[in-house]
């Protein structure tokens, strides 16, 4: 089992930030969230956007702001546990709790922090009768190691930056692969667009526009799909892997069903040490909720910041707790 002293589930910006603000207070943390990768919505959907509201930036693109906070937060040394779902939340005799993942990963931890933005993001599925009988077993929504996929039989479906960046990566790694999109053109960057129809020129990519999946096949393991086009012609396709890439949704998940107090799909927290109702779980940036809050990065800065005071208060009751600023001290790493 991991041990920590915050467990924060969350690694948007904000999630980040908190492992600074705690460790300026010598507060180790373990972040985990159900992406594959730090950095919430910010990597995931608009790595490339342009933020103007950082103080000390006139901009600076997103994925730049994520990778500035992990060297930022490098000397406290954080743990990750990354691409899976926290779904459990148990508080201990102690005041201490254990957090679990849908893969079964435990983490104990004296003080947890949910940094989720707005929420766990879950993927959009395809309209499939039998999709859920093959999830894990031949479908997955989410690349974690590409490596999994080196002389297989893969098909994509998608239309947007995801399908395309990967269909041109899997290129050199699958046996065989297949790229689906619905329509006839690509709402992913023109250029990606551009690689995978080369690709599909050379040979590499079977490429199906205007055309949907449409059946799924398999004995307890996905073996095969049906393609079929506008003009209701079918292609059935041997696999070993189906991803569709529809993007992801975010939503509250199995926080809903952790005690906290919920107000329009947001925490209720204080906003002198931003705790929930549940003494020892705290709650920052947008996923919270409380009178004038304001949904934006520097906001959920601010929080993090109290909230580590709060967390070690709660963790250390009765201990004088004296502020230290960076500028005397410098950042003393662990």
């Amino acid at each position: 089992m991991i041990t920590t002293d915050i467990c924060i589930i969350g690694a948007g910006p904000v999630g980040l930030f908190a492992v600074f603000e705690a460790g300026l207070l010598k507060l180790r943390c373990h972040v985990m969230d159900v992406l594959p990768q730090v950095g919430g919505q910010l990597s995931e959907i608009y790595p490339k956007k342009p933020i103007y509201d950082i103080p000390g930036y006139p901009s600076i693109l997103a994925q730049e702001l994520i990778d500035n906070l992990m060297e930022q937060i490098a000397p406290f040394h954080p743990t990750f546990t990354l691409g899976e779902r926290v779904e459990g939340l148990d508080k201990q005799e102690d005041g201490t709790f254990i957090v679990t993942t849908n893969e079964g990963t435990k983490v104990h931890a004296k003080a947890v922090c949910i940094a989720g933005g707005l929420g766990c993001f879950e993927p959009r599925k395809p309209a499939l009768a039998n999709i859920e009988q093959f999830e894990g077993k031949g479908i997955t929504y989410m690349i974690k190691d590409p490596e999994t996929y080196r002389g297989k039989k893969v098909v994509l479906a998608g239309g947007g930056d995801s399908a395309l960046d990967w269909a041109i990566y899997l290129a050199d790694v699958a046996s065989e692969l297949s790229l689906v999109h619905r329509n006839e053109s690509f709402r992913g960057a023109p250029d990606s667009a551009q690689k995978v129809a080369q690709l599909a020129q050379a040979g590499k990519i079977n490429l199906y526009l205007s055309s949907n999946i449409t059946e799924l096949n398999g004995n307890g393991v996905l073996k095969s799909l049906t393609i079929q086009d506008k003009d209701k012609t079918s292609y059935p396709v041997d696999i070993d892997y189906f991803i569709p890439l529809f993007g992801l949704s975010p939503k509250l998940g199995p926080i809903e069903a952790w005690g906290l107090n919920i107000d329009k799909q947001a925490i209720e927290v204080d906003t002198e040490k931003f705790e929930t109702n549940v003494p020892g779980v705290f709650a920052i940036g947008d996923i919270n909720t409380y009178p004038g809050k304001l949904k934006l990065i520097l906001s959920g800065f601010h929080e993090a910041a109290l909230m580590s005071h709060g967390a070690f208060r709660y963790m250390n009751p009765g201990k004088v707790l004296n502020l230290k600023y960076t500028t005397v001290n410098g950042i003393q790493s662990f």
